[in-house]
């Protein structure tokens, strides 16, 4: 794409050549979706379609963005991954927030980053957040990721589990969460041990049927390859050549968080998870993944992902909802039903993870 200066100064046009090989379908969208994503996005820029060329006119600063949208768009293509009205709404964001300062990766390195592929579907970071906090799973030893629902820090960190198993890099996964609802007497519960915890680790098994094929998850399980338990099944226990993921790290108790990231054995990974403003504490006990940041800031290969409403990658709504709810609580909103821990005391909550 080549730009020109017009006669105004602050006005800018550039010019787009689609290749031959890739049809103005996959750059524009069916029915021009993509276009229409794009034209909202940039009112202050006038785009026109002619057979495989595209036109920008318009604000210098934001014809310039769009020319480095459709050039990240077309790397996209290249790599054989497609362009969605999501990917396209995430590329701008990420644009405007390389513009401003923020951030060297570009939408391309983001969104052609493959996890893990399983029949026929491939997981892989949708924002810069994401991606950053896969890259730290690779570099660091400990890694907290932490952020509202459905900025898929479980999901993601399940995913780098599953691939490290796959490639040999651990010999085994163990997934645990704390079952607070239940004040982790699990013995006091009806049932059998598998129907005590299944609706407290349902969500993690949810997870891994979309990562490996069901019919040999039980295999696997039985091997103890793959181990799905409850936070206090961890006590006492040295844990060697393992992927480990801490999941909803928020309803841990201080004395909980020192107990399990102290279960790390060698050659392991751990990867904990949790959003501090879903705390489901009885009142008056502190959050271990509250004070774990303090406490654990700034030690060598530990590293914390601090994920936003911006990497929901739920329905649109869900990041509005986020951020309503932050700034309701930001005006004391909460204050009157909050424990010491910092979330509602009394009934539980679940994130739907």
């Amino acid at each position: 794409m080549t730009q020109t200066p017009t006669q105004q100064q602050t006005q800018a046009r550039a010019h787009f050549v689609v290749p031959a090989k890739h049809p103005m379908v996959t750059v524009l969208g069916s029915g021009d979706s993509l276009l229409r994503v794009i034209e909202a996005a940039f009112p202050a820029v006038d785009i026109h379609v002619r057979g495989n060329e595209v036109s920008a006119t318009g604000d210098a600063a934001e014809v310039a963005l769009v020319q480095r949208l459709f050039d990240e768009m077309m790397l996209v293509l290249r790599a054989g991954q497609p362009m969605t009205e999501d990917a396209v709404e995430r590329s701008i964001a990420m644009l405007r927030r390389s513009d401003d300062g923020e951030g060297g990766e570009t939408p391309a390195q983001v969104l052609t980053q493959n996890i893990l592929s399983n029949r026929g579907r491939t997981i892989r970071p949708k924002t810069l957040n994401q991606k950053r906090y896969v890259d730290a799973i690779d570099k660091h030893t400990v890694v907290f990721g932490i952020g509202p629902a459905g900025t898929g820090k479980t999901y993601l960190a399940m995913a780098k589990a599953v691939q490290a198993l796959q490639s040999k890099q651990v010999n085994r996964i163990i997934l645990t969460r704390p079952a607070v609802e239940a004040g982790e007497r699990l013995g006091f519960l009806p049932g059998t041990l598998y129907e005590k915890i299944d609706p407290y680790l349902r969500p993690l098994y949810d997870a891994l049927h979309d990562m490996i094929d069901p019919d040999s998850i039980p295999r696997l399980m039985a091997a103890g390859t793959i181990e799905v338990a409850p936070l206090a099944y961890m006590r006492g226990r040295t844990l060697n050549d393992a992927f480990i993921i801490l999941d909803e790290a928020q309803n841990t108790s201080a004395e909980q968080m020192k107990m399990f990231l102290t279960r790390l054995g060698f050659d392991s990974k751990i990867v904990v998870t949790g959003d501090v403003t879903q705390i489901d504490l009885p009142g008056g006990t502190k959050s271990g993944l509250r004070e774990v940041q303090q406490i654990l800031e700034g030690v060598e290969d530990v590293h914390f992902s601090r994920l936003t409403s911006t990497d929901v990658v739920r329905h649109k709504l869900v990041g509005r909802i986020v951020d309503a709810y932050e700034a309701y609580d930001g005006r004391g909103g909460f204050d009157a039903g909050r424990g010491e821990g910092g979330g509602r005391t009394g009934r539980a909550r679940n994130d739907g993870k």
